[in-house]
Formats: C-alpha cells, sequence, structure tokens
C-alpha cells in the first residue's frame, strides 16, 4: 500500500454493517480460511486510491471489513459467495488493490474477498498461443514464466509489480505497449466466473471469433466485482521480442503532437509506444520546453523497421531529440514514489485517464485542463497521450492543488469538473483505471439510456446486491 497506516485507534470512513455470526461458522465448517485480525482487515479495507493516502496520514481507514476471506478455489469461492447471499453479506473482491479509483474498498464492510491465493498458471498451449492464469497470479510472476519460454502477454500496466490478471480484466486495464498488443479486453479469450449465487460460469475459450449470441466475456470484463466474481481467465499469447527500435521528438505545440500521432496511427503504423507530452510535462519528465513524442517498437526487424519508418515520415517538421529521452521514460515509467510525501503534506494531486476521438481530443485538452485550474486551489493540470488508436486516443491528466482546509472536497470538485467537460466533448470517462467508488457518480451521465440496462443485468446477476455494491454507480450509494 501507498503509506503505512499509523499505529493506535483508526478512524473508519464508511462504516459497514456488522457481520453475522452465522457467516464466521459457515466458513468455519467449510475450511475455508479467514482471518479477523483487527490489522489484516484494516489493511484490507483500503487499495491504491490517492484520496485514501490523505486519510491515512491522518489516522483514517476508508472500510473495515468484517472478515478477510482467502480461498484457494473456484469452489470455495462458489461457497463464499452461497453464504454472503444467503445473509445478504457484501462482499468485495480484492487481488493486489492496486487500482487507484476505490473499487476495492469494502466500504459496506462485509466480506473481504481476498483471490491471492488463487495464483496457478493452469495451463499453456503453445501451439494456440494461450494460457489459463487463476485471477489472483500477479503480473510478475506470469510473465516470468512465460518470458522462460520465450513468450508474453504483453500487458505491462504501470501497476505490473502491483496488479494481479483479475484486477487487469476487472478494469478493463491497459499495458504501456498496448498499441502492439491490444488492452485486456483485446487479449482475454475466456473466463471462470462465479455468479452471486454461487453459479460457476465458463465463457468463451472455443476459439479467437465466435458467432453464438453476445460475447459473455466482455459482460464481466470491466464489470469490477459487481456481476460476479472472476477466477480465471484465458489470455492469448505473443512470441517474445528480441527486437526493439526507438525515438524521441518534440513538437511546438499539442496540436501538432496529436496530429503526428494520428497520421501515424491511421498508415497502420503501431509503434508499441507512442506517447505525447504537453510542455508542462515534458518539462517535468524530460527537461525539455517543447512536447516530447516518445516512441518504441519491438518484434520482427522488417516489421519494426517499416513502422518507425512511418513514424519518422510523420514527424518530418518535428524536432529529433535524443534517443536519452526514451530511456528515461523506460527507467521511471512506474515510478510513483511522489505521490504519498505530496498527499501527506496536504498537497491533493491525481490522475484522470480518459478516452476521445481525434476530432475532440484537443477541445477536450483545453476543456479539461481550463476546467481543472478554474477550480480554487488549483495548481496546476498537465496532460500526455498514452495510447493510440484508429479512431482516437487515451488523454492522461495530472492535477494538484493545495487547499487550506476540506482536501476531500476540493478533490471532488476537480473530479466533478473534469469528468463533466469530458462528457460534454463526447469523451468517455475512463480508458483503463475504471470506474470504482471515485467515478460512480458520473456513470448514469456516461452511459446513458444504457445505463438502466446494465442496472438490470446486476439485478437479474446479483438481486440481492452483494457484490461490490456502490462500485459502478450499482446496487448502492456511490460516493
Amino acid at each position: 500500500m501507498p503509506i503505512a497506516l499509523p499505529s493506535g485507534d483508526l478512524r473508519v470512513r464508511f462504516a459497514g454493517e456488522s457481520l453475522p455470526a452465522e457467516v464466521i461458522h459457515s466458513l468455519t465448517e467449510r475450511g475455508i480460511h479467514f482471518t479477523l485480525d483487527a490489522d489484516q482487515r484494516h489493511d484490507h479495507g483500503r487499495d491504491w486510491w490517492p484520496l485514501t493516502i490523505g486519510w491515512a496520514a491522518h489516522g483514517e481507514v476508508p472500510a473495515l471489513p468484517g472478515v478477510v476471506v482467502q480461498p484457494v478455489t473456484t469452489e470455495e469461492v462458489a461457497a463464499v459467495l452461497r453464504i454472503a447471499n444467503e445473509h445478504r453479506v457484501p462482499v468485495t473482491p480484492q487481488g493486489g488493490r492496486s487500482g487507484v479509483v476505490g473499487g476495492a474498498i469494502p466500504a459496506t464492510g462485509g466480506i473481504a474477498l481476498d483471490l491471492t491465493k488463487m495464483n496457478s498458471i493452469v495451463t499453456i498451449d503453445e501451439e494456440s498461443m494461450t494460457v489459463t492464469v487463476e485471477s489472483g497470479c500477479f503480473g510478475p510472476d506470469l510473465e516470468n514464466y512465460l518470458q522462460e519460454r520465450g513468450l508474453t502477454v504483453g500487458h505491462f500496466p504501470q501497476s505490473f509489480d502491483l496488479a494481479t490478471v483479475g484486477g487487469w480484466l476487472a478494469c478493463r486495464g491497459a499495458g504501456q505497449l498496448s498499441n502492439r498488443y491490444g488492452k485486456i479486453e483485446d487479449i482475454v479469450r475466456g473466463l471462470t466466473v462465479v455468479l452471486a449465487d454461487g453459479t460457476i460460469v465458463t465463457t468463451g475459450n472455443r476459439g479467437p471469433r465466435a458467432a453464438v449470441g453476445p460475447d459473455l466475456t466482455q459482460v464481466f470484463v470491466g464489470s469490477e466485482g459487481t456481476l460476479g466474481i472472476i477466477t480465471s481467465a484465458t489470455l492469448t499469447l505473443r512470441r517474445h521480442a528480441d527486437y526493439r527500435e526507438i525515438a524521441a521528438y518534440s513538437f511546438a505545440s499539442v496540436h501538432d503532437g496529436l496530429e503526428a500521432c494520428r497520421r501515424i496511427i491511421q498508415r497502420d503504423a503501431r509503434p508499441a509506444v507512442l506517447r505525447l507530452y504537453d510542455v508542462p510535462e515534458s518539462q517535468r519528465n524530460f527537461h525539455l520546453d517543447r512536447c516530447a513524442l516518445v516512441v518504441l517498437d519491438e518484434g520482427e526487424v522488417e516489421y519494426v523497421a517499416t513502422t518507425m519508418k512511418i513514424v519518422s515520415e510523420e514527424c518530418v517538421g518535428a524536432q529529433r531529440e535524443d534517443d536519452s529521452v526514451v530511456h528515461h521514460w523506460l527507467e521511471h515509467r512506474n515510478n510513483v514514489s511522489a505521490l504519498t510525501p505530496l498527499w501527506s503534506r496536504d498537497i491533493v494531486v491525481d490522475t484522470i485517464e480518459i478516452a476521445g476521438p481525434w476530432s475532440t481530443l484537443m477541445p477536450i485538452y483545453e476543456a479539461v485542463t481550463a476546467a481543472i485550474l478554474a477550480v480554487p486551489s488549483s495548481v496546476t493540470a498537465t496532460m500526455h497521450q498514452s495510447h493510440a488508436y484508429q479512431d482516437g486516443a487515451c488523454l492522461y491528466f495530472t492535477f494538484a492543488g493545495r487547499p487550506e482546509s476540506d482536501l476531500e472536497g476540493y478533490y471532488r470538485s476537480v473530479w466533478d469538473a473534469a469528468s463533466a467537460a469530458v462528457l460534454e466533448h463526447g469523451g468517455a470517462l475512463s480508458h483503463h483505471h475504471g470506474v470504482g467508488r471515485n467515478r460512480a457518480r458520473f456513470v448514469p451521465d456516461a452511459l446513458g439510456s444504457g445505463f438502466d440496462v446494465l442496472a438490470r443485468i446486476k439485478d437479474s446477476l446479483d438481486p440481492h446486491h452483494i457484490l461490490n455494491p456502490g462500485v459502478l454507480g450499482l446496487g448502492g450509494v456511490a460516493w
């Protein structure tokens, strides 16, 4: 977790309901491992939501589950959910708890379902190039196993060292090389899911494409534990790349940089990394006074060479920068060490990633940064473009503010202003962090009439609303 909890009595921000004694009795009868240890329960009451860093610094935890349960099989997960469903006890699925929007916080108490004991690599098919893995497996463990065999999933989020496969799937995550390898929804081929009543469901796994009704796998990918608990997944594999090329450029403006990225992608070049930074972020990260573009590709020599040739052609009006810019990004890309000391000094910092079509990316960039800076006490609002597609891209904003009081109120105001600006300009509320609790209040506006359809699916699969209530704006009160 980003900050150690202080010793002594801790205040609990969200007071959940008390846990019925019958639940503990049933867990004991079935031999399912659990703990009632106070320190463990406090720790499992939080995730990497930046707001919780400020709370912890002042002796507060977001939530306190009644019990932390650690199943080791899908059948045990099913047993836990049958118990919870019978007693109407909320269940919050947890993996590495690396999410940054509060989706793994058991705000209603109940059961914190820690899936990290379910970490086996079940099977690998090197002919079909797939791997089946349990949802509690951490990214480095999976990749180390695969790379010994010359293979990779290619999914490397910033939270790689902390996140589990289940977490990747729960929030529709994106790795930093996703232009080449795809987001997790492109990589997954099938799931094992346990529903609220304990029913075990399998989806997919019968080939790369199927025309047998809607894709049920995608119903659960991105559902953040509100529709079912993912216990295993089948993912596609790639050969580990032995060849890599890098390049760095800079542009006079964000507009010029975005246009170059659009032209590169729309010429069917897919460099694994194509990241554009506005001037403030370029100054902060690379000591450049222009908009930096970091480019990296890997794979077959001929394919990479063609891709990088297209990149150079579309950056003909840009300034070529030293390759040290790319090396610096590679060395520091997962470093979030500055977050905790800032929050501990009551400096509010967070990131907001969204997606939008190329035609409105510049208006979104301008509107969001302006909206954040218009909130009293805001100090900065910056952006980089991190993932690009044929029709649009992901913009990743960073903001900081120094309110004299009411840090939470300021934090909420920034998210309100930024999210309203995104939705007003036709952008997507999230690209890869998901919704969790932090964004739940915006989901009805983001989905429009589709939200009622999602709510009906929730009511059908989880009629008692025991699964992660409140997340995605479903089955409970949003933060």
